[in-house]
């Protein structure tokens, strides 16, 4: 018995938008790089794929394959990890069921070659399964369901990314409200379902019907390179049997749990429009009916909503046997954030390949090596970056309607906090370890002088000529707090918005360092539209931080909270949170609205009401 990673739905480059490198040899080779030691083959429905693998694949413990020896390619990156291949296909079925289009993915786990043909020959005579490594057939998921049991009693099928909105079985587009639902007198057969990228085991574990069923994580990698974005931990014997006994089981022991996306990266996770350019939680979402404000078309509906709208538990502590997971973000994404550049880029594809070379895979960087170890491998700032992750301090933005959302673990310009990037990643950005001469910046140095105070002869001509003398001063001010007591039309706004000019183009301070603060969002607004004209430079004032009390507050709550997942309830919140709990009509409902605004107007405690 050993403990070792599975990712078994991928695809091949026989798949529509896939990567031509989706061949055995580079599927070996990054399942290898990445950690991964059992990786599923992808489309083995696809007549010449299927050829392709039984040319280059050999048999290896029971129900498993290893590559061929001479197909293995002979890298840079000299991995230790003997890689398995598991036969799996995903399966597109798009029909009409209970006087709706359902289009629904699958996953079928088959034992050895005899059974994958005798699905492919079934399913040859239902659809085209030569165009699409992944086909795409008029068939009841039911069916196919039942056609995979037929093919053979020691099949595994599991229902993919079953929250997607558009291909799933619980997606709200196209979906089912239950998994009977969509496979009716055979549900029974299906044991575990496969939570996607945009949802995690918390997330799934809101809807009771399904603890059931085993949650299994995996990449649906179109790429090498995206192998293990998602994944499942073992600890049994090498074998087909085994690894599928563990997720039936759902045994602690032998199914330890999942490797995570963080699901708010996952490109389905909030509610939107990606060409309408909005994107909302569930409150926001049904604050506005659903509906577009900008086109008036119906938002899609995201994976958190649906969830909400499926779930019925509140207390988590409520689940039994809860296996765990660990959410993770990729090695590259990690450095191209610290360096600054594009995870494809070559300086980040170097700083990466050294690392594996030094610690043999990714998984042992992102789970494994101590943070001290990573500091001899990598430095403090790689480090630091993978402990924040492991901690879960991070910064998010949730990705919606197809696109994908952000996880960072550094604040923007944080990482200069740590010193140069150029000296932190001397290893990784130049070979033979060259040093790398700092570059002089003049931003940079004009923060760090000691800035004698200018005189307003020496300041720009823009920033002053429409001033009184103590307007001036005050708009002059540099070091040091500065109180102005000053009446309604005096100009206060006039000279917040000319000191922060001042400070822009005169002292050479970075917009991002930069923080106003005003009571109205229509006063943040006119802030920004002067400085817009002032500076003559959209760029530098979309650095700025200019918002309201109330907005820097929820920021900061977002960033720094322990729950980063909430809305904030406004009035009409409160009066239809009331009207549904407290029990009373609406003038009771107001009597308890001013009690509430009382007690807080007045600092009282909950002993004091």
């Amino acid at each position: 018995m050993a403990k070792f990673i599975g990712d078994f739905h991928i695809h091949s480059h026989y798949s529509i938008a896939t990567s031509k490198n989706l061949i055995p040899e580079y599927i070996d080779l990054w399942a290898g790089i990445k950690g991964i030691r059992v990786v599923g083959t992808g489309d083995f429905t696809h007549p010449e794929w299927l050829k392709e693998l039984e040319e280059k694949l050999k048999p290896a413990e029971q129900g498993l394959f290893r590559l061929k020896d001479k197909y293995k390619l002979s890298p840079e990156l000299q991995t230790h990890n003997d890689v398995r291949f598991l036969l799996t296909s995903e399966i597109s079925s798009i029909y009409k069921k209970y006087g709706k289009v359902r289009k629904v993915h699958n996953l079928i786990f088959a034992p050895d070659f005899v059974t994958v043909r005798n699905i492919q020959r079934e399913l040859s005579k239902i659809g085209n399964i030569n165009s699409d490594g992944r086909p795409i057939l008029g068939l009841d998921s039911r069916n196919l369901l039942e056609i995979a049991l037929n093919a053979s009693d020691n099949i595994f099928f599991v229902p993919s990314h079953i929250w997607t909105p558009w291909f799933s079985a619980l997606g709200d587009k196209s979906g089912f409200d239950s998994i009977e639902e969509c496979y009716g007198d055979l549900t029974e057969h299906i044991f575990a379902v496969e939570t996607g990228l945009s949802s995690d085991p918390t997330m799934n574990r809101m809807c009771s019907f399904l603890d059931r069923y085993t949650l299994i994580s995996n990449s649906d990698a179109h790429s090498p390179e995206k192998l293990g974005r998602e994944a499942n931990i073992f600890n049994t014997e090498l074998s087909y049997d085994a690894i599928m006994q563990a997720i039936k089981s759902s045994d602690k022991e032998h199914f330890p749990g999942t490797l995570e996306f963080f699901p708010q990266e996952g490109k389905y996770h909030y509610d939107g429009h990606r060409k309408c350019g909005i994107s909302w939680d569930p409150v926001e979402t049904l604050k506005n009916n659903e509906i577009c404000p900008v086109c008036g078309k119906k938002v899609t509906v995201g994976v958190m909503n649906r969830i909400a709208q499926l779930s019925d538990r509140d207390d988590m502590q409520d689940i039994k046997n809860r296996t765990s997971f660990h959410s993770l973000i990729p090695l590259k994404e990690i450095l191209s954030e610290i360096t600054g550049v594009g995870p494809n880029s070559k300086k980040v594809a170097h700083a990466y390949n050294l690392l594996i070379q030094k610690a043999g895979s990714e998984f042992a960087i992102l789970l494994d090596l101590p943070v001290k170890e990573i500091k001899k491998t990598g430095n403090d700032i790689l480090a630091e970056a993978i402990r924040r992750m492991r901690n879960r301090e991070i910064y998010i933005k949730e990705g919606f309607d197809g696109e994908y959302g952000q996880i960072k673990v550094f604040q923007e310009n944080e990482v200069k906090s740590f010193g140069r990037e150029e000296t932190l990643f001397k290893d990784f950005t130049q070979k033979k370890h060259i040093r790398v001469q700092k570059k002089f910046d003049i931003k940079e140095y004009k923060q760090l002088i000691e800035v004698q105070p200018l005189s307003i002869k020496g300041r720009a001509e823009s920033i002053v000529k429409v001033l009184n003398p103590l307007q001036q001063k005050a708009a002059d001010h540099f070091r040091g707090p500065a109180l102005i007591i000053a009446g309604p039309g005096t100009g206060k706004t006039q000279v917040l918005t000319y000191r922060i000019a001042n400070l822009i183009q005169t002292r050479g301070v970075n917009p991002e360092s930069i923080l106003a603060v005003t009571f109205t969002n229509k006063a943040a607004n006119e802030m920004k539209e002067r400085l817009t004209g002032l500076l003559n430079n959209k760029a530098v004032v979309s650095k700025l931080q200019i918002s309201t009390f109330h907005a820097l507050g929820l920021s900061i709550l977002k960033e720094y909270g322990q729950n980063k997942n909430f809305s904030i309830i406004d009035e009409d919140d409160r009066v239809q949170i009331l009207l549904k709990y407290a029990g009373c009509g609406k003038k009771k409902v107001k009597k308890i609205c001013n009690a509430i605004s009382d007690a807080k107007q007045n600092l009282k405690s909950p002993d004091d009401i």
